[in-house]
């Protein structure tokens, strides 16, 4: 669900007929504007994305594993905590993962690479027909291909940076977010 106001979020939800995987996106106002509604909305999803400032306001909790766990309370059972330049953290049902920002040589303007994460991130779980009873794996998965994606925002205006990614260079970037991941 888009990052709109919690009561159309949730009205676009009851409008589905048995969705397989609800993720939801929300922001600072709607968690300080309208808590109830984004509650009532929160406990119909599988999937809660966030920033950490967000995650932090929307739970009062100063940790960020403290914060995924109230927020599992509120409904969503994976949280995904972005991180910005420091990459982004997947709260599953089998652990944790932290997956690193890709270092790029030339950031010309940030804005948009949260969204971009979100979309290389349901498009993964798309591509992999996952439902809100996938493995870790998927969601994993889904990660990485989420942060490559995002990685390509920062180097353009708009959508330049997106507009350059073809198949080799996608396989590149990722191969370089695997060795960043290696021990």
């Amino acid at each position: 669900l888009a990052n709109i106001h919690p009561a159309l979020q949730l009205h676009v939800l009851e409008t589905m007929t048995a969705p397989q995987l609800v993720a939801l996106d929300t922001m600072n106002l709607w968690i300080e504007t309208t808590p109830d509604e984004l509650a009532a909305v929160l406990a119909k999803v599988d999937v809660l994305l966030v920033n950490d400032s967000e995650a932090r306001l929307l739970t009062g909790k100063r940790s960020l594993a403290h914060a995924a766990e109230a927020i599992r309370a509120m409904g969503p059972q994976l949280v995904i905590v972005k991180k910005g330049e420091h990459g982004a953290l997947f709260f599953g049902r089998q652990g944790v993962l932290s997956v690193p920002a890709i270092i790029l040589d030339d950031v010309i303007d940030p804005t948009g690479a949260g969204d971009c994460f979100a979309g290389g991130f349901m498009r993964s779980l798309a591509e992999a027909g996952a439902t809100r009873d996938s493995s870790d794996g998927v969601f994993r998965q889904a990660m990485l291909d989420g942060t490559v994606t995002a990685s390509f925002c920062p180097e353009g205006f708009n959508v330049e940076g997106l507009l350059k990614i073809d198949d080799d260079l996608y396989s590149n970037r990722m191969a370089t977010l695997k060795g960043m991941m290696e021990a």
